[in-house]
């Protein structure tokens, strides 16, 4: 595959509804992994963090070869019983390199690219179109596969529509401009999602050992994000969430990381201090006034972010 430009995912900020619908388009904001897809005679699939991740999700290969090529942006995504999006479900899948075992659980946990935008297409960049006629565009290539589908339009104002993304037990939506134009790698209110739960991208920089039944196990993680300055700032520490399964991937992943002193400055006694390199996610209550979570849970690890992207929503 050649000729395909690069282009960096445009990210959104975290916020309210806007105060008024017109010139604002609605999409349900999926719970999965961000992917930029350059299609040609082959499929090529880009996480946020610029890693080829292709060979992870095989059932979604089928959607090449194109003529015209195209760029597209997207989430993958795999769906539970009841119809949403499961981000849990993903895991044991963003990890996994074994062909062989790759295709097994592809057939457990099967996948969906959902597709939301298109930057390119020919020789053609379209990132400089507004999202109105982007979405026009994308509509047009007829995208609709067993593992790829260009959701539908969400119709409603902003507040029917995230009353109804909660009632259906949904992440939330996200509002775009029509005339918004695509900003690869800028985060911008210009796409504002809106969540009906709150969560965290974290950087894991510590643990504590457990207690009771979790004696000899990780007790709890010690979590950070990069503060306004891109200091790696303490919010907590993170001890629900975790299987059995998930405390001994932690403990195989995060032991070669150790290292004598911490990188956040933090009052904690007992702590195994890592190498910040590794990126989950949690769920939380509220922020603390001084900048804690408030029970936090662990949802599982984010291989697709790096740690310097890690800041506050």
């Amino acid at each position: 595959m050649t000729g395909l430009p690069h282009y960096a995912a445009m990210l959104a900020t975290a916020g309210a509804l806007p105060s008024d619908d017109l010139g604002w388009a609605y999409e349900v904001k999926f719970d999965g992994i961000r992917a930029i897809g350059y299609i040609d005679d082959k499929l090529r699939l880009v996480s946020r963090n610029d890693k080829n991740i292709t060979a992870a999700w095989p059932e979604i290969a089928q959607i090449a070869p194109a003529d015209p090529r195209f760029v597209v942006d997207g989430e993958i995504v795999a769906f539970s019983a009841d119809g949403r999006s499961s981000f849990e479900a993903l895991q044991p899948r963003m990890h996994q390199r074994n062909p062989a075992k790759i295709r097994a659980l592809a057939e457990h946990i099967p996948v969906t690219y959902m597709i939301f935008d298109l930057l390119h297409i020919g020789d053609r960049s379209l990132i400089d179109l507004p999202y109105r006629q982007r979405r026009e565009l994308l509509e047009q290539l007829g995208l609709d596969g067993p593992h790829w589908h260009v959701p539908p339009r969400l119709h409603g104002t902003g507040t029917e529509l995230l009353a109804e993304s909660k009632k259906l037990g949904l992440e939330g939506i996200v509002c775009k401009r029509l005339d918004s134009p695509y900003l690869p790698g800028r985060r911008s209110p210009l796409w504002t999602k809106v969540k009906n739960v709150l969560d965290q991208e974290v950087v894991i920089v510590g643990w504590r050992p457990g207690t009771g039944r979790r004696a000899g196990h990780i007790g709890s993680l010690l979590m950070a994000v990069h503060d306004s300055s891109g200091k790696l700032t303490y919010i907590g520490n993170v001890g629900t969430g975790f299987t059995q399964g998930i405390l001994d991937e932690l403990r195989t992943k995060l032991q070669p990381l150790q290292r004598k002193t911490p990188t956040v400055d933090a009052d904690v006694r007992d702590a195994v201090w890592l190498e910040p390199r590794v990126v989950g996610e949690v769920s939380f209550a509220e922020w603390t006034g001084d900048g804690r979570l408030r029970h936090p849970s662990w949802r599982g690890f984010r291989p697709d972010k790096a740690p310097r992207d890690v800041r506050r929503e």
